[in-house]
């Protein structure tokens, strides 16, 4: 006789994170190896991997039954209140699978914000119609009451269950070495046949294999922050892993009905997580006419003024879209995001002029979700929407920064909160965090566990596994990888690492942690848990979806993307302090030819313009001198790998140094603007419908097939584009040509809608650093207070540009960044350790109240308890007490006095107390002493300075020298970090630094040597000294407190983020400074900036410096001028010469003393 099947009802995904360790396309794999006709997914408390674990099962020829592990309150009467046990559920059906729905949201929604997710026992009613029950084993209320002896409970609560899922309840024995199942499974039995209730065998699953157990105990280690040496843990069962049918047969060979009734149980299931079209709320009755009617009044308003020949062409334009939209059945969908967008800009929210493909919309366009005209900028409808390819359409909206979150709340008002919702994403155990994890649960020394996690490559673009590191990776071809020879050689070498590696490999790539994606935000047409499973993250008062994006779209919900962009909080902060001195401004209505903007591109003074400030991109604007809005379209879409190959060619087409030349004379007008080269994804479609005849919609199926690079869609392509060549009188072979040129910039071509918009915030942002540039620094640095990186970027770039940055005062500054007469004072916020709150709290105070008198009155008058010891020394080594107190280093050492004091002014305030005569609360309190012998030399001043902004605001020392260091091509200790230095090789560099101290230590060998610590404009650091004479010169200047040029050698180990530096040389700043003669090389793009680069160099004569210039003439080539020996050369005219001639144009450095010729 044939027995049933053996179905698994227990499985754990990996989505039980950190205790299952299955993927769910594994389990269906699994399940189909192991014969198994069915199989049943029951993470706790979540439906988060239920729709790929179904369309996993589907796809293997298994069926998929979706359940859940439910945390279940223990009813008070059966008690103890505020037990919590477990419920396996599984959907027998639709319903079944709608209200697992509900009880796994309300498990995370409907429980107190302090308490695991779990529901009441009470909220079970009116929620188990559909549902399968077993009662869970050790882990539910019945095992663990008949195991503790209260056989009564276990009934009551048995009968409980039974009225509640009627004929749908099954008693669940497990045989895993449990000691709670052990105790009770003879009761467990007596039960089933007392409430004639059926048996049902299971043996939950966390892993698939049994080989896996060790390194699923070292991720319960992992989760629970223990040892795996630790005895008093969770361990893992090695019982615990999926066991096939004959294994759990011989197990239950004295129940074959339990096991029998799990086939039961699969054929009573049919069930899966339901993939739906798009489901949207509906704004109107009739969105159809709605939106026709909307598009064509916005269009009206965009157009006015307009004659009738110039608005035809955006009416056809726009009717072709309305059919389009509508006819797929997206009017809706435009409808809501016109909405959210208009109301942002009603409320005066900053809203990007579009991202993406969207902004090749006219509709969008009249709606005003986008603010680029699409015609004027010849941008392509069927970028976004094809009409000959039904695919969701997909708005990426930019907010301000600061009131993004505003907007949200507007469309959770509209719709209902229960309607709108965050979307899941998933953290998973990466390489080196999962090495670094491992690691710490086997107790293995951080530090070699650190320095094997930074040997594995951390690429973004192309990350790298453990198991390639080790060499055990193939590439697409079968061909084995190169792995890193260190790990290789360790992992063989090391049976320690070993372990650590064979572990971790196991569990690299499982989710560890949840999160909420960035942007996206799900709206519904109903409760959101009536389509989806919701989750509960703690930071957030927004439900958020079970599903990640994949399968949230899959599940029936459009997502829309509100995205933060800083760069609009800082234009919106740029209008305000305009605002302040009576100055508006209205970007949306900016020309877009300014020759201000241009002229300050040209110079590549692009630090922090949006998009354009990278060193590169500023080394490439000074080479391309970009003269309209279109180069800077380009230059964004450009300059990428890949694409910025053309640049140079680029920008010799642009200035004429190059003819310009086309791949065929029919594609002169689609790369007219570009200068004959393949710049955008649109001129990839233009060519093909140029070229062969493509509607745009087919050239847009062309782009994607050839981005995809599958061989038979490519070859179907080709052979029509070759007809359509033909048709058009090109030839075989040259259409082939030409297919094969637009297949390669099809590769990495780039969305010009996408870089139209971002090259108009650009641009906006240019303008305001070219005409008001103290806002614009003042804007940009208050939403980059807590980057002292970006903060030190900007104040060097202040100097630079001749904008004086005024420090930080008590009685000046705002918690913010401000301007003050055309200058930029220094925000207190901005200080290390301070507190923004603290600090506004501070300056309510001042302005409320008016300014400090003196330190005391500072003192009675603030709150002790907003402020600290830390605080106040991060204040005082800041100097913003300059003002009140002279002596920083005297009012640091006073901060404890300082609250002190502040801490009894509080006390009188507080007890009412006054002085004999009614004075003020503060008239007893003794006044505050500072310490006399408080004194810091210039090291420790410049040290605290660095400790309070995170960089040296004042010049530090070296900087007065900072034509001596240009001129030796110094590098800071920051920049080593970039250098090529490859491990077991040397090399050489300059450096520069104040020597702060040194210390002599004693190699392993015996040999006796010098610790140095330094300090340049990036900060400080650390460095060997091994000869004797740099030893004696580095130990002079330590006493001194003075700085010198450093001629270093630099060396990488091993896992090492930094190079190590060894000092070879030290000479002093001073006397190299009389010997130096130096020179500078000027190269000028055109013979145009001549008069200005004359003016600047005629005020810096009378020195013995020699100037040449370079200068463009016919055929390519340069002329070189010397225009003097009589300068006076320093890094700062060096600068000016730059603000004329661009980024990268002038080179300072040290004349060569001439060379004796020998006379015989």
């Amino acid at each position: 006789m044939m027995t049933a099947p053996f179905v698994p009802l227990r499985v754990f995904s990996c989505f039980t994170m950190l205790e299952g360790a299955i993927e769910p396309k594994a389990i269906a794999k699994h399940a189909r190896r192991l014969g198994f006709p069915a199989a049943a997914l029951v993470d706790r408390n979540g439906l988060y991997a239920a729709m790929p674990f179904t369309d996993a099962c589907i796809a293997e020829g298994v069926q998929p039954i979706i359940g859940t592990m439910l945390a279940l309150a223990r009813p008070a009467e059966i008690g103890p209140v505020g037990a919590i046990d477990w419920l396996a559920l599984l959907a027998k059906d639709d319903e079944g699978y709608h209200n697992l729905c509900k009880l796994v949201s309300a498990a995370h929604l409907d429980r107190p914000v302090h308490e695991d997710p779990h529901v009441r026992f009470e909220a079970l009613a009116g929620l188990t119609d559909g549902l399968i029950a077993l009662t869970a084993g050790g882990e539910g209320a019945v095992a663990r009451l008949f195991a503790g002896g209260q056989d009564g409970k276990a009934k009551a609560y048995a009968e409980r269950l039974a009225g509640l899922f009627p004929a749908r309840l099954y008693v669940e024995l497990s045989r895993r070495g449990d000691a709670a199942e052990e105790a009770a499974e003879h009761k467990l039995v007596e039960l089933a046949y007392a409430l004639d209730l059926p048996l049902v065998a299971t043996n939950p699953a966390h892993y698939a294999e049994p080989a896996f157990h060790a390194a699923h105990d070292a991720m319960l280690c992992i989760a629970s922050s223990t040892y795996v040496e630790t005895a008093d843990r969770p361990t893992s069962s090695p019982e615990a892993w999926l066991k096939d049918g004959e294994a759990m047969a011989q197990l239950f060979a004295d129940l074959p009905e339990a096991i029998a009734n799990t086939a039961v149980i699969a054929q009573r299931c049919a069930a899966g997580a339901p993939s739906r079209r798009p489901i949207l709320p509906r704004l109107s009755d009739d969105e159809d006419e709605q939106l026709r009617r909307d598009a064509r009044a916005g269009l009206e308003k965009r157009l006015a003024g307009r004659s009738e020949e110039e608005r035809a062409p955006y009416l056809d334009r726009l009717d072709f879209e309305l059919d389009v939209i509508i006819r797929m059945g997206f009017a809706g969908y435009f409808l809501i995001v016109a909405d959210f967008i208009q109301w942002a800009k009603a409320n005066d929210i900053p809203v990007g002029p579009g991202r993406g493909s969207g902004a090749g919309s006219v509709v969008a366009w009249a709606l005003t979700i986008t603010d680029l005209d699409p015609i004027a900028l010849n941008l392509l409808f069927e970028r976004f929407l094809n009409p000959e390819r039904v695919s969701m359409p997909d708005f990426d909206i930019d907010f301000c920064e600061t009131h993004r979150d505003k907007v949200i709340q507007y469309v959770q008002q509209k719709y209902g909160r229960d309607r709108v919702a965050q979307i899941i994403t998933f953290g998973r155990l990466k390489a080196r965090a999962v090495l670094k994890d491992t690691g710490r649960v086997l107790q293995m020394p951080y530090g070699q566990v650190d320095r094997l996690a930074k040997l594995v490559p951390n690429h973004p673009t192309d990350p790298w596994t453990l198991e390639r590191s080790l060499g055990r990776a193939r590439d697409k071809d079968g061909g084995p990888l190169a792995g890193v020879p260190e790990l290789i050689a360790a992992y063989r070498g090391d049976p320690d690492v070993k372990r650590l590696f064979d572990l971790a490999m196991k569990l690299e790539g499982l989710p560890r942690h949840s999160s909420t994606h960035a942007a996206g935000v799900v709206i519904g047409d109903r409760p959101l848990q009536e389509l989806v499973p919701l989750y509960r993250d703690p930071r957030s008062d927004m439900p958020v979806t079970q599903f990640d994006m994949k399968y949230v779209e899959a599940a029936g919900l459009v997502k829309f993307d509100f995205l933060g962009l800083k760069t609009l909080s800082v234009l919106k902060e740029g209008q305000r302090l305009l605002a302040e001195r009576g100055v508006e401004v209205d970007f949306s209505s900016l020309p877009w030819d300014d020759p201000a903007v241009y002229e300050l591109l040209q110079r590549g003074d692009t630090v922090g313009v949006f998009q354009l400030e990278s060193e590169g991109m500023r080394r490439t604007l000074a080479g391309v001198r970009p003269t309209g809005f279109g180069d800077i379209i380009a230059l964004v879409s450009l300059y990428r790998p890949g694409p910025m190959d053309n640049i140079p060619l680029f920008g010799d087409r642009k200035n004429g140094r190059v003819p310009l030349a086309y791949p065929h004379p029919m594609l002169a007008e689609v790369l007219e603007e570009t200068y004959g080269i393949f710049v955008y994804q649109e001129q990839v479609m233009q060519a093909a419908q140029v070229l062969a005849g493509y509607s745009l919609g087919e050239a847009d199926l062309l782009r994607r097939a050839m981005g995809k690079k599958i061989q038979s869609e490519m070859d179907s392509q080709r052979a029509r584009f070759i007809d359509g060549c033909g048709a058009n009188g090109i030839g075989p072979s040259k259409a082939n040509e030409l297919f094969d040129l637009i297949d390669k910039f099809a590769g990495y071509g780039f969305n010009k809608s996408h870089a139209a918009s971002y090259a108009l915030i650009a641009y906006h942002t240019a303008w305001l650093k070219a005409h008001h540039p103290a806002e614009f620094f003042a804007a940009s640095m208050s939403f980059d207070m807590a980057q002292t990186d970006k903060l030190a970027l900007f104040a060097d770039d202040m100097r630079r540009a001749g904008v004086e940055l005024l420090p930080p005062d008590v009685n000046a500054s705002r918690a913010d960044f401000s301007v003050e007469g055309g200058k930029v004072r220094y925000a207190l916020g901005a200080l290390k350790g301070v507190g923004e709150k603290a600090m506004e709290a501070l300056v309510e105070e001042r302005e409320a109240r008016g300014p400090y008198r003196s330190l005391d009155d500072f003192a009675e008058r603030i709150d002790p308890r907003l402020l600290n010891r830390r605080q106040i020394e991060s204040l005082a080594g800041a100097g913003a007490f300059d003002g009140l107190v002279g002596e920083r280093a005297a009012v640091f050492a006073a901060a404890e006095t300082i609250l002190a004091h502040a801490a009894s002014a509080a006390d009188a305030r507080e007890s009412g107390q006054h002085g004999l005569f009614g004075g003020d609360s503060s008239a007893g309190i003794a006044p505050i002493r500072l310490p006399r012998d408080a004194q810091w030399t210039l090291a420790g001043r410049m040290a605290a300075e660095r400790e309070a902004f995170g960089f040296y605001f004042s010049a530090h020392p070296v900087d007065h020298h900072r034509h001596l260091l240009a001129a030796h091509r110094v590098r800071t200790y920051a920049e080593l970090g970039d250098m090529e230095v490859s491990e077991g090789s040397r090399t050489s560099a300059a450096m520069a630094g104040l020597v702060e101290g040194v210390r002599w230590r004693v190699s392993a060998k015996g040999r006796r040597y010098m610790m140095a610590s330094l300090s340049d404009p990036s900060g400080q650091f650390e460095a060997m000294v091994f000869d004797d004479d740099a030893c004696a010169d580095l130990e002079a200047a330590a006493k001194a407190g003075s700085c010198g040029l450093l001629t270093v050698e630099l060396d990488r180990r091993a896992g090492d983020d930094a190079p190590r530096v060894a000092i070879k040389r030290f000479q002093p700043l001073d006397r190299l400074a009389k010997a130096s003669r130096l020179q500078m090389e000027l190269r000028l793009a055109d013979a145009g900036m001549a008069d200005a680069v004359a003016r600047e160099l005629q005020s810096a004569r009378g020195g013995n410096g020699v100037v040449r210039c370079l200068v463009p003439i016919t055929g390519g080539r340069e002329a070189v001028l010397l225009v003097g020996r009589d300068f006076q050369l320093d890094a700062e005219l060096a600068a000016r010469l730059e603000r004329i001639a661009g980024e990268g144009s002038v080179s300072l450095s040290v004349q060569e003393p001439p060379k004796l010729a020998l006379v015989g």
